[in-house]
């Protein structure tokens, strides 16, 4: 999964966010994207039974038989685990396919898995639709199979394979394209401008990720962290791997960013492939909720890979895991403590807002006096990610006294301190691009098991 990608993107989190002209806003896709906080990958290709994370494409068919392969199990572990999106590896850096492609031979139609009569691609699509939870795929631009790989031919045969997955399997959430390359690699000239144009024509409400967009960008590493700054804005002039078609982006201006909001992938295992030995390295519920709190909470969105095993299940660690770690979630936010008379804070939608100027605070009444260690804040990023900086005190009985201090905010910033008691809070924007649209505002007890 290691990737390439330019400076400007290791800095597109702890950027200032300046802007001239109009402020860059999210598009209808985007927008609804950002809302979905947590989604899943699920990493399965021959490397399962290679043990290795890179497959070197010239793996025979023949050792992939996954023999209890049960999609469903798949769906309804991440739909426990309050997962909105599963994301298919259908084509890993090996080139070997997890459905029939009629334009190669390196597939699952010439494995023992079903006799050749196997497709996972459809099996997890069913699956995700009768769940509830929306389907994706990933498909490596690299391949080390395939013989027309760094020839102009290649970008044919890569949309061949892009337009199977994006009209065969029903309606697509997210595609998902790689940027990782081997250092050794042929030198290939993706025509990521045509990829683009196949996925809006014909999935026309998915987002597209690669490092720098044109829907999606990553987060710049692999940790599950977001930058305690993180704006959804970044300058794409001169990106990789290609610059950005204006047509697909909603620009500010001419020279200003686009809107092109952070995805922080990890794995809940050391690598991204299962391997048998990395059993006992699965993440704690406890590790995965710190993983919420340092991506969701920090404006990004919580892309965690849970990889099935050889009989094609995912592990019943694994299945635990993320089933713990959603009901912490519950349990920590199920209740806001902030009185039902700020309801357009309160009232968990994004268009109902608090228009708030720079040096301009609000004070919050709670439900009594009451103890909490966490507070929620979100934008209506609809409008735009404006705030820069703000301050979050609480009343100690005689005088307002510190309790966080941060940058931005975008869709949702989490905060952690200990526990205080009292009967208010006060937000105040220290800084920003514009007027505030201040969404929701939670403060919440932590679960006792996180």
């Amino acid at each position: 999964m290691k990737k390439y990608i330019l400076p400007l993107l290791l800095a597109a989190c702890t950027a200032q966010g300046q802007v001239s002209g109009t402020l860059p806003k999210p598009s209808v896709r985007q927008l609804a994207w950002q809302q979905l906080e947590t989604t899943a990958f699920l990493h399965f290709t021959v490397n399962t039974y290679t043990d290795k994370e890179w497959g070197e494409g010239d793996e025979s068919p023949s050792i992939f038989n996954p023999t209890k392969l049960d999609a469903m199990q798949w769906a309804k572990a991440l739909k426990a685990g309050g997962f909105k999106i599963a994301i298919i590896t259908a084509k890993h850096h090996d080139g070997f396919c997890l459905w029939p492609s009629k334009y190669t031979e390196h597939s699952v139609k010439n494995s023992p898995y079903k006799n050749g009569k196997g497709d996972i691609v459809k099996e997890l699509s069913e699956a995700c639709k009768a769940v509830g939870i929306k389907f994706g795929v990933y498909l490596s631009p690299w391949d080390r199979h395939e013989k027309t790989y760094g020839t102009d031919a290649y970008n044919t045969y890569y949309k061949n394979q892009l337009r199977e997955l994006l009209t065969n399997y029903g309606e697509i959430a997210e595609v998902w394209f790689d940027g990782a390359k081997g250092e050794n690699a042929k030198n290939m000239e993706y025509d990521f401008q045509g990829y683009w144009k196949m996925v809006r024509e014909l999935q026309p409400k998915a987002v597209m990720f690669s490092d720098a967009g044109p829907d999606v960008r990553w987060v710049g590493n692999e940790k599950g962290n977001a930058g305690e700054t993180c704006w959804s804005t970044i300058n794409n002039a001169g990106q990789a791997p290609g610059k950005a078609d204006e047509h697909y982006l909603n620009t500010g201006d001419e020279k200003g960013p686009d809107w092109i909001p952070a995805e922080t992938d990890v794995s809940i295992r050391p690598g991204w492939f299962w391997h048998e030995k990395e059993n006992a390295k699965v993440r704690t519920p406890q590790n995965l909720v710190n993983l919420y709190y340092q991506s969701v909470g920090r404006n990004s969105l919580l892309l965690l890979n849970i990889p099935p095993n050889r009989d094609g299940l995912l592990e019943t660690t694994d299945v635990n895991a993320i089933k713990k770690f959603r009901e912490i979630l519950n349990e920590t936010f199920s209740h806001n403590l902030v009185s039902k008379k700020h309801k357009f804070l309160i009232d968990k939608k994004l268009s109902t807002s608090k228009v708030l100027d720079v040096n301009q605070s609000l004070i919050l009444q709670l439900e009594g006096e009451k103890e909490f260690d966490r507070i929620s804040i979100q934008e209506n990023i609809a409008e735009g990610q404006r705030i820069k900086s703000f301050l979050v005190e609480f009343w100690d009985g005689k005088t307002w006294q510190k309790l966080a201090e941060s940058t931005t905010v975008g869709h949702k910033r989490l905060l952690r301190f200990p526990t205080v008691k009292s009967t208010q809070v006060k937000l105040t924007i220290k800084d920003a691009l514009a007027k505030v649209y201040l969404a929701e505002f939670g403060v919440y007890k932590a679960s006792a098991q996180e």
